[in-house]
């Protein structure tokens, strides 16, 4: 945020019947010999391209296929890369509020995290700031959606659509959180946000760092999130406060899940911590 004035990202959650090598790599429960990062939508099992079945959510293996009547193969590369429908929106979103806050510069000022307006009972202000940004320099609009469409896709298909929007909008209310309490004045931006996917991958990243190519992974997204967090320092205006509460919170979330025993209700239990997370956020800024 501002003040108004490739990670390989392989293991988040538990998985039931994954096969893990020394260094946490998760390979298909069919082909061991197949590293992954897909999994079963509906029992959470890991598996490969050539195991992986449309389903009308997400991809399924082939025992859960079975008697459905859908047996096409999905392609491995269609999970290679492209955005994923909630990266999509909040992109277009951004954007989109963007031009509108270039054409209309009242916009920032009717909705952006403003500490005392929040005080007064606009507490709905930092989830409108979290799509906003400066009108001032459209790199920080270029940076905070760049780093959105790097992260976000994985992550998204890892952990499903609903799970990823309330890490998103946790991290932007935890990042709020901390700039109402640790600041004064207004700010606009996705970087709460964005600092809590950083946190996310962080997190999940960390049991891969044994191996040589975990290791290396693991030192560059330190090198990343330590040039990000020293921003502060050599450029002004930059609202520190909201970067380190988002990355507080993304830590957190994938920390919970992780804990999160598989199963089919996995799902569901990783919704009901990031919500709950994000509910407890926004009664702390209700209560400000």
């Amino acid at each position: 945020m501002v003040r108004v004035e490739p990670a390989d990202f392989r293991t988040m959650v538990g998985m039931e019947g994954r096969r893990m090598e020394p260094g946490g790599a998760v390979r298909c429960y069919r082909h061991p010999d197949r590293p992954t990062v897909l999994r079963c939508s509906k029992c959470d099992r890991p598996i490969c391209g050539f195991c992986s079945r449309e389903a009308p959510v997400g991809q399924r293996c082939p025992d859960c296929m079975r008697g459905s009547g859908v047996t096409r193969v999905v392609a491995a590369r269609r999970f290679s890369g492209g955005l994923t429908p909630a990266v999509l929106a909040i992109i277009a979103v951004s954007v989109i509020a963007y031009l509108l806050q270039r054409l209309i510069p009242q916009i920032t000022f009717e909705f952006a995290h403003i500490t005392q307006f929040v005080q007064q009972g606009e507490w709905w202000r930092p989830v409108t700031a979290a799509f906003l940004h400066s009108r001032g320099s459209v790199l920080h609009i270029l940076f905070n959606m760049y780093a959105l469409y790097l992260f976000g896709p994985r992550l998204e298909r890892q952990v499903g659509t609903v799970a990823f929007v309330g890490l998103y909008l946790a991290s932007a209310l935890g990042g709020g959180v901390a700039f109402q309490f640790l600041s004064e004045g207004g700010a606009v931006g996705a970087s709460g946000a964005i600092f809590g996917l950083f946190g996310a991958v962080l997190v999940g990243t960390y049991p891969l760092r044994r191996t040589p190519q975990g290791a290396n992974q693991f030192r560059r997204l330190l090198l990343l999130l330590g040039i990000n967090l020293a921003l502060p320092l050599l450029v002004p205006g930059i609202a520190w406060e909201a970067h380190v509460g988002g990355l507080v919170m993304g830590m957190i979330v994938v920390s919970l899940w992780q804990h999160i025993p598989p199963g089919p209700r996995a799902p569901l239990s990783r919704r009901l911590v990031v919500y709950g997370l994000a509910a407890v956020a926004l009664l702390l800024i209700v209560a400000a």
